[in-house]
């Protein structure tokens, strides 16, 4: 998992969508003053605070946050966290490296589970990741298709993927997937993205209306609850330093 890195490939996308944020809610109590696309663009380049954001965002108007894709990229996260996070289906476009049209021999890389950083057990994890990787190469040196090898390959095979979805959407997704229910390795990707809009967006993606829901309201889980709710607005950075010292020993926990 250290060697997980995230990125936001359209950074103006970000700010795009806090200013369609404020000129969508704008829009529908002045509708009556415009009467031309010049009324239209005036509206729309008009500048606001911060606090007219904060207060957009913070309307029951999903909508409002909706106007705006914003991408992102996904490179070392395992084919376990890609088969977890396309789930989400609404709003949301995937694009993954194929084991379909991919060669991997020589090339495969596996992501380690957290609890296995440092850790003397994760060289029997790796060696099997490494016995599965030889029996693919076998698999294609017997003239089998990249595609039917690939059922050799385990879930740990590193990959490339790219996200695109919504504001609103992101921080759906981010809600439910940094919830300690899920996998460590899901949770850890999900706090990164959320930490790098956070970055570019501190109202948009405010810890307040983002990150695990139980430090948003309350816990979705019912009985299935982890038993440890973040009771205060953590920033993902707090949360990555308080959950995940082993990648961030640097980091002072919360």
């Amino acid at each position: 998992m250290n060697k997980i890195e995230v990125e936001v490939l359209n950074v103006q996308a970000v700010y795009e969508a806090e200013r369609m944020a404020v000129c969508a809610a704008r829009l529908t109590q002045r509708g009556q003053k415009i009467k031309s696309m010049s009324d239209f663009n005036e509206l729309y380049c008009k500048k606001y605070s911060l606090a007219t954001l904060e207060a957009m965002i913070s309307l029951p108007h999903p909508t409002l946050q909706k106007f705006g894709v914003i991408n992102v990229v996904v490179v070392g996260a395992s084919r376990r966290f890609l088969a977890q996070i396309t789930r989400h289906q609404n709003e949301v476009k995937f694009m993954s490296a194929s084991l379909q049209y991919s060669d991997y021999s020589g090339d495969a890389d596996f992501v380690v589970p957290y609890e296995l950083i440092d850790d003397m057990r994760s060289a029997a994890y790796l060696t099997q990741c490494q016995q599965a990787m030889l029996e693919y190469e076998k698999l294609i040196a017997y003239g089998v298709n990249n595609d039917a090898a690939g059922y050799a390959m385990p879930q740990g095979l590193r990959n490339v993927l790219i996200i695109s979805a919504t504001p609103y959407q992101w921080k759906h997704m981010i809600g439910q997937r940094t919830c300690r229910r899920n996998t460590d390795e899901t949770r850890y990707v999900m706090l990164k993205i959320w930490e790098n809009l956070y970055e570019l967006s501190p109202v948009l993606f405010a810890p307040e209306t983002t990150g695990p829901f139980c430090q948003q309201s309350t816990c979705k889980e019912g009985k299935m609850t982890c038993g440890k709710p973040i009771s205060k607005a953590l920033t993902p950075a707090e949360i990555l330093a308080a959950d995940f010292p082993k990648l961030y020993k640097e980091a002072k926990p919360f």
